[in-house]
């Protein structure tokens, strides 16, 4: 092995060293979860999104041809939302615009990520894997808005 394979092996490796220790820094530096597969939840075939306490929410997401199930997801500002993906059909992608999650719903398996609403508005939901013909269309939105309650109504 000449000097120059030698550089260009031991640069390959700083660099490795580097990202990894960048990844490291940003999950516990700025609180970044990596997103990953979930093993010990089986894949559903059911949609649903269920209130687990004060402003916490889990998901349960299906991906299918050319929709996700549910289409709108509706929680108030301050909500954190666990949320479980998996797809019904084909390898479909999942971001949420404006957040940090960027996730694969792959057939027969769970992924998993849990993110913070802390703004109103609506966060748009779109598909970045091809899946098919009709793969533009596929779209959802989460809804972050204040709802009334009884007293805000005028009532008691």
């Amino acid at each position: 092995m000449d000097s120059k394979e030698k550089i260009a092996i031991g640069g390959s490796f700083l660099l490795m060293t580097v990202f990894f220790g960048a990844v490291v820094f940003a999950m516990t530096g700025f609180g970044v979860e990596v997103p990953d597969c979930v093993t010990d939840v089986k894949p559903f075939t059911e949609s649903s999104v269920t209130s687990t306490g004060p402003h916490r929410y889990e998901v349960h997401s299906i991906a299918r041809m050319w929709a996700f199930d549910p289409y709108e997801i509706e929680v108030p500002p301050g909500s954190e939302v666990d949320l479980y993906l998996t797809s019904a059909d084909v390898v479909h992608g999942f971001n949420i615009e404006g957040k940090n999650v960027n996730l694969m719903a792959i057939p027969g398996q769970v992924n998993y990520t849990r993110v913070k609403f802390n703004e109103p508005g609506e966060y748009k939901i779109v598909c970045h894997e091809y899946c098919g013909i009709n793969h533009h269309a596929m779209s959802g939105v989460v809804k972050v808005a204040y709802t009334p309650t009884t007293n805000e109504e005028g009532g008691n």
